[in-house]
This record gives C-alpha cells, sequence and structure tokens, in this order.
C-alpha cells in the first residue's frame, strides 16, 4: 500500500483527500458543467459524501490513492483527482477522477497537476506506465490528454454503464516510462516555469 503524499507545486498543492475537505469540495463542485461526462453526478453534498467515502475506502484497499485539488493562489479546494487502479507488481496505474471548479479551466492547473502526478508516479514509484481514460464524448478532456503528450490507443466499447443509465464507450491513452523525458519536458516548456515540486510523505 502506498504511503499518503503531499505533492508541492507553484500554483497547486495534491493533499491527501480526507472526510473534512467534503463541505469545501462540494462548494467546488456546485457548477453542473463540471458532472456532464462523470461516472457519478456530484450535484448534492450527499453526492460528494458518498465519492469522498468511497475514495477513502479505495484508499484503505490500496487500489487508490485520492488528492483533493488547493489552489495555492486562492487559498482553497478548487477539485480532486487520483490515482486508481493501482498495480505495484505491473508498475502501472491511471490518473483519472478528475475534476475542478470551472473558475481554473484554461490555467495552468490541469497541467500543473498532471505533471506533479506523472513526476511522481514516474521518478518516484518507477511505474512502467501510466494510463488515462475517458467519454469518448469529452472532447475537452480528450484534447487535454493529448496535449500533455500521451498517446490515444484505442477506443474501449460499452466500458461502462453511467449513473444515469447512459451505456458509454472511453477512449484509452497512456504514457510509458520510455516516453517521460520527452513528456516532462513538453509540460515543463508549457508551465514556461522551472517548477519546484516538493513531495512531503505523512505517517
Amino acid at each position: 500500500m502506498l504511503k499518503r503524499v503531499q505533492l508541492v507545486g507553484k500554483r497547486v498543492k495534491l493533499i491527501p483527500l480526507e472526510k473534512g475537505h467534503t463541505n469545501d469540495l462540494f462548494e467546488a463542485a456546485r457548477p453542473s458543467e463540471i458532472w456532464t461526462y462523470m461516472p457519478t453526478k456530484g450535484k448534492s453534498l450527499e453526492d460528494i459524501r458518498n465519492i469522498v467515502e468511497s475514495a477513502l475506502k479505495a484508499r484503505e484497499n490500496g487500489t487508490e490513492l485520492p488528492f483533493t485539488v488547493y489552489d495555492l493562489d486562492t487559498n482553497c479546494i478548487i477539485g480532486s483527482t487520483r490515482l486508481l487502479n493501482i498495480s505495484l507488481p505491473n508498475k502501472s496505474t491511471e490518473i483519472g477522477w478528475t475534476w475542478y471548479s470551472p473558475s481554473v479551466w484554461r490555467t495552468r492547473v490541469n497541467t500543473e497537476c498532471k505533471y506533479l502526478l506523472l513526476r511522481y508516479c514516474f521518478e518516484e514509484l518507477q511505474l512502467n506506465r501510466v494510463q488515462f481514460k475517458t467519454d469518448v464524448r469529452n472532447e475537452r478532456s480528450r484534447n487535454a490528454i493529448l496535449r500533455l503528450g500521451a498517446l490515444q490507443e484505442g477506443i474501449i466499447r460499452k466500458e461502462r454503464v453511467l449513473q444515469d443509465g447512459y451505456v458509454r464507450d472511453s477512449a484509452m491513452y497512456s504514457i510509458i516510462k520510455e516516453e517521460w523525458h520527452s513528456v516532462k519536458q513538453r509540460l515543463e516548456d508549457f508551465l514556461q516555469v522551472d517548477v519546484h515540486t516538493e513531495i512531503i510523505y505523512e505517517n
């Protein structure tokens, strides 16, 4: 099981998700456009509470590492992201369940979050593969993943049934360890600064 860890950059800090973050996450999650393509909707406080509890249970089981995204510019919680399907024997994971308040869409927030997570995965955990998966209808998410430098591997047809009953196809992308050096340089060029990162392991 992975230790809880904080990943700190210039604009954002990824902190271990806790029940105490629920109310602030709900405030960040109020805009309905966040949830258009998410597998589970977070439209009420009870929805967010259930999402948080599910993520914490998965962390205890060792299959996920969920984070709350904290904006260092505004000193507030703006979203959440996770490492999913963690397989240390296979040296692989997935970055997903990512959402942010629309107030930070089209800013450096997503790029920096992905940079912190990918650097942790490839340089600290020494993983071979990090994958991304999204609803094929979600063009904004698909473009954001491609912008990172990930490669599309294909479409997984009828991959899951959403909360509203819709059967979705999912687009699959990945970055492997041999590609990390060039992806890292790409992200650092986007961020346009020498990003100081800090990793804080928690007891």
